[in-house]
């Protein structure tokens, strides 16, 4: 009976339509401008509302260059996270275009985008299995040496050996064998991994204790150069590495 309900849940799932669908004819990415990992966003005049509300952003358009740090600041309910699902396009804007290097986010194929946009939340999701299978979500293809070297530059390498078995212990279901800032870590590595264009950075720290804190702020100073990025955060201190900050 548990399998069968199980089994329905996920019937239900793989029948819903995405409100984001693929385009019929994808376009791919330009080439890089520069040796830098780091593309152009441009908001162009975009409206969205949910549709259990009213609008949340109003003619909203903002030219975020190749490679910068801009830090989002605001009280509750401005549209801060609004403004990171529409760059990872969980959703499509009302009106106007979301742009990246010149190219609508809805003429890209989704493994392209996902390549491209990658987001770090405040709840860092991890499966049952081993730390190194987690941060190779990240790049599935990747090799152990690249996992590792995505580890040590994010400063996790020290606390995944002293694991009882390294890289390949099992962090069990929701990653509940290790901390909530060793979960952040592992994100970030997954995060470096993946070495996307745009990084978006959703109250990345916020759940963390301050020595959790300072280790993801070490962290985040590797994942970011030379990227483009948008940081969300309430902290002073999370903000203090944006090259802009935005007020909304």
């Amino acid at each position: 009976q548990s399998a069968a309900a199980s089994m329905e849940k996920i019937a239900g799932l793989l029948a819903q339509v995405p409100s984001v669908p693929q385009p019929s004819q994808p376009r791919e990415l330009p080439a890089l401008a520069s040796e830098l990992p780091g593309r152009e966003v441009v908001f162009d005049d975009v409206r969205f509302a949910y549709r259990t509300g009213g609008e949340v952003l109003p003619s909203f358009s903002l030219t975020l260059p190749a490679g910068q740090t801009v830090a989002v600041v605001g009280s509750t309910g401005a549209g801060k996270s609004t403004l990171a699902k529409l760059l990872a396009r969980f959703y499509d804007p009302t009106t106007g275009r979301v742009l990246l290097d010149g190219v609508d986010l809805r003429e890209l194929s989704v493994p392209e985008l996902r390549r491209g946009v990658v987001m770090v939340t405040q709840e860092a999701f991890l499966f049952s299995g081993t730390v190194a299978e987690n941060i190779a979500i990240g790049r599935p293809d990747a090799s152990r040496e690249d996992i590792e070297r995505a580890a040590k530059a994010i400063g996790a390498h020290d606390f995944i050996s002293s694991l009882p078995d390294g890289y390949d212990t099992d962090v069990r279901k929701r990653g509940g064998r290790i901390s909530a800032g060793q979960r952040q870590l592992v994100a970030f590595a997954r995060a470096l991994l993946a070495d996307p264009a745009v990084l978006i950075l959703d109250e990345a720290t916020s759940s963390l204790d301050v020595p959790g804190e300072r280790a993801v702020q070490r962290a985040m100073h590797t994942v970011l150069r030379g990227r483009t990025a948008v940081v969300i955060a309430h902290r002073l201190s999370t903000v203090e590495i944006a090259d802009r900050v935005l007020v909304m």
